[in-house]
């Protein structure tokens, strides 16, 4: 129940019973708002963008995991809010002394909401769907070094490799690693059917996905408090303050305008929380169309960037600026903002050595969300001061970016929030719609695969922060800060994002 609702019905009991002595309306006014907020177990949450479907398992915008993962669907093993890897489905696992065979013991009783008894063939049927290949799973990759998948019995279930996978555990714990039923996995991007401690109830495209809490809930040591959640789905900024203030929305975990924020700072009922992200802002240029396949002209476009201006000018001063593809969250970082620090008249001397004394012509796919425009509009006049032209083409997100940019490598810049933790490998995938190739860089990503051992493992990542840094092959601009407002009662949300999500399972109304 909103704040609203609960005014609403006081002032209605009031009403009703207003023949009453004054002292005994007030008194029972007093006792109803405080049973109201007792037993509240209804939340409506806020997000900016609505999925595109339900299935994390079968389309990468991270949407639909903010909406069905740990909520609806589980995986073998999760990861909490510290970013580490905890069980799930898998209760406990055995990792051979060569790392290529990993025997997961995994939770019995679970069952489906459909039923579904979940066991290790229904385990087996959702990984090699995953793998196989007619697979559509965003991050098909992380299950590319399984050779095979074996079940020696109901409750085990051992992945056998082809070669060492360093981040295996961690990959199967985000959302595209999902366990689906065999029975309902088809229909799990319009009719979602997990294991997990919600059910999902209805869609109302355009407005809002309910679920409910399952009351058979299969693991006994979470309580889960809430009954029902709505997600809203309200892309306008200053629709989304006023459904904040007017208590039409319990929480918006992901505010979408930062230039508001400081008007919810003295609001006795709403909370503001500032957190940490995995969102890095990055503007990716198409390394094999000229100019950009030019290293020197990445670089002189990176020194025409004063990326704190960008941050205030895109995003209200709230972020912060990177060097490479990496966040200070993440174990590892280095800080390379200094490798190519703000200077134009470098810039302009690297351009004219490149062959463009007289700079160029672009143009910038610009996706619709706030901080994309934002930022094109700052480097648009940053680039102009080295005498380089950007034309700024706003292009819809999902569908016409995935399909233009993503899938089509049919631009010459764009700009993106990318949201995946610890993603630094895209830059070695092929095909990727950067284009960018280098075997040095790729080198040291299977190292990093092919050690279990942190310590070593965070040198590589440092190795190839610092190649990422000086090839450029996108301008590496800033990560986004996790911009809550929820009601000072609601407890339990994240407050930072090691992963994008909005996890339910802890989450309750403070009495």
């Amino acid at each position: 129940m909103t704040n609203a609702l609960l005014a609403v019905r006081v002032d209605a009991g009031r009403k009703t019973f207003r023949h009453f002595a004054l002292g005994l309306a007030a008194t029972a006014a007093i006792v109803f708002s405080g049973s109201a907020f007792a037993t509240q177990k209804d939340l409506t949450l806020g997000m900016t963008i609505e999925p595109t479907g339900l299935d994390p398992t079968v389309a990468a915008p991270v949407a639909i995991g903010q909406v069905t993962w740990q909520n609806i669907f589980e995986g073998l093993v999760t990861i909490d809010r510290d970013g580490k890897v905890q069980p799930q489905l898998a209760t406990s696992w055995d990792i051979s002394a060569d790392g290529l065979t990993y025997s997961f013991h995994l939770a019995e009783g679970v069952k489906f909401h459909d039923g579904e008894a979940f066991d290790s063939s229904v385990a087996k049927a959702s990984l090699e769907r995953a793998r196989g290949a007619d697979s559509v799973n965003p991050q098909k990759r992380f299950f590319a070094a399984i050779d095979t998948i074996e079940t020696p019995d109901a409750a085990t279930l051992v992945l056998k490799l082809k070669e060492p996978a360093g981040s295996l555990l961690y990959w199967l714990g985000w959302p595209s690693s999902s366990i689906v039923g065999t029975k309902s996995a088809a229909d799990d991007k319009t009719t979602p059917i997990g294991t997990g401690p919600f059910k999902f109830v209805n869609w109302a495209k355009g407005d809002k996905v309910e679920l409910a809490a399952n009351p058979d809930y299969w693991n006994k040591d979470v309580a889960v408090k809430l009954e029902k959640v709505t997600f809203r789905f309200i892309s306008d900024p200053q629709a989304q303050a006023a459904a904040l203030k007017s208590g039409d929305v319990d929480a918006f975990p992901e505010f979408g305008a930062p230039e508001l924020v400081e008007t919810f700072k003295d609001d006795a009922k709403l909370a503001t929380v500032i957190g940490n992200t995995e969102l890095k802002v990055v503007a990716g240029m198409n390394n094999a169309r000229k100019p950009f396949d030019d290293k020197r002209v990445r670089q002189a476009l990176m020194m025409a960037l004063d990326r704190s201006v960008i941050v205030e000018g895109a995003w209200s001063g709230y972020g912060t600026p990177i060097g490479s593809h990496y966040t200070p969250n993440d174990r590892g970082y280095v800080d390379l903002t200094g490798t190519y620090p703000y200077d134009p008249e470098k810039a302009k001397a690297l351009l004219a050595e490149a062959g463009y004394p007289n700079g160029f012509s672009f143009t910038i796919k610009t996706p619709q969300m706030a901080y994309a425009p934002r930022s094109a509009q700052v480097m648009q006049a940053m680039f102009a001061e080295i005498g380089v032209t950007m034309n700024i083409e706003p292009t819809e997100f999902p569908a016409k970016w995935v399909q233009d940019v993503l899938k089509g490598r049919d631009y010459e810049m764009t700009i993106v929030a990318h949201a995946e933790p610890m993603d630094i490998d895209i830059y070695a995938r092929d095909p990727y719609y950067f284009n960018y190739k280098n075997p040095e860089f790729n080198d040291i990503l299977k190292k990093v695969e092919a050690t279990s051992d942190t310590v070593e493992q965070d040198k590589l990542y440092g190795e190839a922060q610092k190649i990422l840094a000086e090839d450029v092959p996108a301008l590496f601009l800033f990560v986004m800060p996790k911009l809550g407002i929820w009601d000072k009662k609601l407890k339990g949300l994240w407050e930072n994002e090691p992963i994008p999500s909005n996890v339910l399972t802890e989450v309750y109304w403070e009495e």
